[in-house]
């Protein structure tokens, strides 16, 4: 017998906004921030209860995409990034929440503590006067045809309808984009990178750990040559022999990002699927427990380290893009390609995920730049893209997705939001060099 339908018998509460923004990741924020900024009422809606996506919950722990990437890192940091990345930072800075460059190759990131990252993100969004709703999920998109109206949310109080002229699926996996059928696509054919269990360790003998291993976060072969002798030995499960780890913020703790997350089938795992992602979770949390025992009888500096905190999620690297305008490509991240409508500027690397070993592909001395029409759905009106989901091709989705670049976008996002809304302009007949003049005169320093 076929069973009816439940009906939520709840009553659905409305909302009115200017802009909704769905995500409070870093693109999230900056475009909420950004466009409230800008006089726009803007509703911020995120499924956990704090924002920071994959910086935050999934503990990828740093501010990557910040300087220029030299044969010669002994320089020193050399900055290429600004705007809206750069205020995040300095009020990272301001609360003692980001430790100094570290280098990382041929470059340098920053590690910043997840909890100041999350009351940064709060106090911003309070002073610009952003509605935000935690613990709420956009369950459909409100549609008359392809034009997008807001979005239906669950929340534990009930439905909640959230109406406005503009919508930003800043979801990471662009969720709204597939929920109203506009195009999409997922990795390269369907394959994503693989997703990382990111943990920490307390108890570090930290100077120790540097003397042994040096101040490149990226560990030496040694270390490499060490965890595949130990994996192929079969006392440790660790099937990714080069690894991150990262000293941070706190006293003697060491930010660990190593695990490699494979399906009990060998495939890499897709988030997108609800099976995929629970094995990922649990497989995740058995591997970083193998690392960290091996880090306390290996590495100099961890004999009596700890795990004291592992990501809340999985980190996610790749799972579904949207169809864009434009679209960044593999050729434009290596070449440094800059268009006239760019409106992020990245230095970062190519980081591929995938077998025992990432793969790095330097860009040096150098930044490309990322044009509006990545974030500008192909069909559909009143919404547009800020974040992970960008159109981009696979490798290029492998350098573009890190966090200052996310920021950036956010902050394009954020004004291309304003023009949409306050000037009567559809997402499309926005001129990206218009933007750019736009996000120049508000400290992007693109030019």
């Amino acid at each position: 017998m076929a069973m009816a339908a439940a009906q939520d018998m709840r009553s659905t509460e409305q909302l009115r906004a200017d802009l909704v923004v769905v995500g409070g990741g870093a693109a999230g924020v900056a475009t909420a921030v950004t466009a409230a900024r800008g006089g726009l009422e803007v509703v911020l809606i995120e499924r956990h209860g704090f924002c920071g996506g994959g910086a935050v919950a999934g503990h990828s722990g740093t501010v990557c995409g910040l300087y220029e990437a030299s044969d010669n890192p002994g320089n020193g940091p050399v900055q290429a990034v600004f705007g809206f990345a750069e205020a995040f930072v300095r009020a990272l800075e301001a609360r003692g929440g980001l430790a100094d460059p570290v280098r990382y190759g041929k470059t340098f990131t920053r590690v910043h503590d997840p909890i100041v990252w999350r009351e940064t993100a709060d106090d911003l969004l309070a002073e610009a006067g952003v509605t935000v709703i935690y613990h709420a999920v956009a369950t459909r998109v409100l549609a008359e045809g392809e034009r997008i109206e807001g979005v239906e949310l669950w929340t534990k109080q009930g439905p909640l309808r959230v109406l406005a002229p503009l919508t930003v699926d800043a979801s990471g996996d662009a969720d709204l984009v597939a929920m109203a059928g506009l195009p999409s696509f997922v990795g390269d054919n369907g394959r994503v990178q693989n997703p990382t269990m990111i943990f920490r360790l307390m108890g570090v003998d930290v100077p120790a750990f540097r003397a042994a291993y040096g101040d490149d976060t990226i560990m030496p072969a040694e270390v490499s040559e060490m965890i595949a002798a130990a994996n192929r030995a079969g006392t440790f499960t660790l099937p990714r022999a080069k690894i991150w780890l990262f000293p941070t913020t706190r006293p003697g703790e060491l930010l660990c990002n190593c695990t490699r997350i494979v399906g009990a089938d060998g495939r890499e795992l897709n988030p997108l699927h609800w099976r995929d992602f629970a094995e990922a979770e649990t497989q995740g949390r058995r591997q970083a427990r193998d690392y960290a025992r091996f880090f306390r009888a290996r590495l100099a500096g961890c004999e009596n380290a700890f795990v004291n905190d592992m990501a809340v999620q999985v980190g996610v690297r790749q799972t579904r893009q949207i169809s864009g305008t434009a679209r960044l490509g593999n050729r434009d991240v290596v070449a440094g390609t800059k268009f006239a409508d760019g409106i992020v500027r990245s230095p970062w690397p190519i980081e591929l995920h995938a077998g025992e070993k990432p793969r790095v592909e330097w860009l040096l001395n150098d930044v490309y730049e990322v044009p509006y029409g990545c974030f500008v759905p192909e069909r559909g009106e009143g919404i547009l893209a800020a974040g992970r989901c960008l159109s981009a091709e696979h490798e290029a989705v492998a350098s573009a997705r890190v966090t200052a670049q996310c920021f950036g976008y956010g902050h394009a996002i954020g004004h291309a939001a304003r023009l949409a809304v306050r000037e009567g302009l559809a997402p499309r007949a926005i001129d990206g060099r218009d933007l750019r003049g736009i996000l120049n005169r508000d400290g992007a320093r693109l030019d």
